[in-house]
């Protein structure tokens, strides 16, 4: 469990230092209330869903920009079809699988 990357991500707008990875190490300076050990896990599930899925999204765009946009503007002037163009989509889509979601039991 990474406390920094749930503090981050849960806690945007409260102020806190961290000395080591351990909750011992939490110095909580906002005025709201410290987060529990126990609550700071019931996120981590969420968090480490959360960071996959955005590196997922972040590798298909950049994939997208490389070969499936080209051929889109390929298949909008009629050099190519249309299915060349979402065949690409859909080999991105597989190369690039999102993280099953916490509902589905991973």
């Amino acid at each position: 469990m990474d406390i920094a990357q749930i503090l981050s991500g849960k806690y945007p707008d409260s102020e806190w230092t961290l000395a080591g990875h351990s909750y011992s190490g939490l110095t909580w300076l906002s005025d709201t209330p410290r987060p529990t050990l126990e609550e700071l896990q019931g996120h981590w599930a969420q968090v480490q869903f959360d960071t996959e899925y955005e590196a997922v999204e972040r590798a298909r765009q950049a994939e997208y920009q490389k070969t499936t946009d080209p051929l889109f503007f390929s298949y909008q002037r009629g050099d190519n079809t249309e299915q060349e163009w979402l065949d690409a989509v859909q080999a991105v889509k597989d190369a690039n699988p999102y993280p099953q979601s916490i509902d589905e039991g991973s």
